[in-house]
This record gives C-alpha cells, structure tokens and sequence, in this order.
C-alpha cells in the first residue's frame, strides 16, 4: 500500500540561504607601520576624545594601547 506523505514543499522564505559574503579584505586600505610611525617607536592616535599609543616593541610586534 502506497503511503502518502501531507508534509508540504518549503516556501522560498523558509528556505536559509547563506549569508553574503564579507567584503574584500583587498578592499581595506593598507598602511605599512613604517610609514605611521617614521622612524619612531610610539606612535599617539586621537580617536573620539581618546589617546592611544601605537607602541614597537624590541621585538618588532605592535602593541596598541589606550
């Protein structure tokens, strides 16, 4: 005996499609830390009222602090 099945398809809308995909990384603007910080070790950043330090350690890592 045939068995019948009364589940409906899925309407388009129940049907999850991925999410977009993030935009380009090529897409961000580069900066090398040479160029920001000129010879320095520490560079400041105003941002919003705030001051950051953009800091190059003894061994070439970049620490950005508040």
């Amino acid at each position: 005996m045939p068995v019948l099945s009364l589940r409906q398809p899925p309407s388009p809308r129940s049907i999850r499609r991925p999410a977009a995909p993030p935009p380009a990384a090529a897409m961000a603007r580069r900066v090398s830390s040479h160029a920001l910080l000129e010879g320095e070790r520490e560079l400041v950043i105003q941002h919003q009222g705030s001051e950051y330090h953009l800091r190059l350690t003894r061994n070439d890592k970049l620490i950005l602090t508040k």
